[in-house]
């Protein structure tokens, strides 16, 4: 299927230090190629991927699973490290989620880690019903666009196919048991009003991880999809002004300026 206008990956070659950009479930690159352009503006080497099964339609995404997804951004993040001499991992929801299993599983071949609204399980009572419901229903109704932003709109499946839903539940489970291995400077963002993502799954997430250098930021006027929100801006600042304290050498000569 052709991907969805809009939806495509985006790459750009820049400076030695890199960025890895997540998007989230039944989301797609749209959702975050304002921040990808943004760091690419500032001289970054950036990688927005799209993941297996999205940006084209439901039924896609039907027939992938967590592996499929990871699958892609470790190897966008392999080829990042042949390309960059440090690279960041990123990410919006499960793409956040996507992004610290990077860092528990890479080591030091990352660098720091920014999460926005990361998730860390699936909620409700429907969440236990998954492994049956999954049989019997093929969706349900779709997540995206939570945001507050009048006119803003984030580009994504309507409906939510239940196969992928599981497996985004053992995911999250399987990721929950790896977060301590997680001990790169950490930068996470997160909505004070989040209709997705509660703030017990970024708090979970912060209680959880070994990074010792850690920055919470609350974003006050945002949803969910907050990349696309008010807060916008002040994710793509702090995300640069974080990845510029961690790597002093993109402000040196020859290389584009952070911060």
């Amino acid at each position: 299927m052709p991907v969805l206008p809009g939806a495509e990956p985006y790459r750009h070659e820049g400076a030695e230090v890199g960025v890895l950009l997540c998007h989230g479930f039944t989301g797609s690159p749209q959702s975050l190629r304002p921040w990808a352009e943004h760091h690419a503006a500032h001289g970054l080497t950036v990688s927005l991927p799209l993941l297996p099964g999205h940006g084209t339609r439901w039924e896609d995404m039907q027939v992938t699973g967590w592996q499929d997804w990871y699958a892609e951004v470790d190897r966008e993040l392999r080829l990042l490290g042949d390309r960059c001499s440090r690279v960041f991992v990123a990410g919006l929801s499960m793409g956040g989620a996507l992004a610290l299993r990077l860092a528990a599983r890479h080591g030091d071949r990352v660098a720091g880690v920014v999460a926005v609204n990361p998730a860390n399980r699936v909620h409700g009572l429907s969440a236990h019903a998954l492994p049956v419901a999954r049989h019997l229903v093929r969706t349900t109704r779709g997540i995206t666009s939570d945001i507050a932003r009048s006119g803003a709109v984030e580009l994504g499946y309507d409906r939510v196919p239940l196969h992928a839903a599981h497996s985004l539940r053992v995911f999250l489970r399987r990721l929950d048991g790896e977060l301590p291995r997680v001990t790169q400077p950490l930068l996470l963002l997160r909505s004070a009003h989040d209709h997705v993502v509660p703030a017990a799954d970024p708090a979970r997430v912060l209680s959880r991880v070994s990074s010792t250098d850690v920055k919470e930021v609350v974003l006050e006027q945002s949803y969910h999809v907050a990349t696309l929100d008010h807060d916008a801006d002040r994710i793509f600042e702090e995300s640069l002004a974080f990845i510029g304290r961690l790597a002093p050498s993109v402000g040196k000569e020859g290389t584009a300026a952070v911060g």
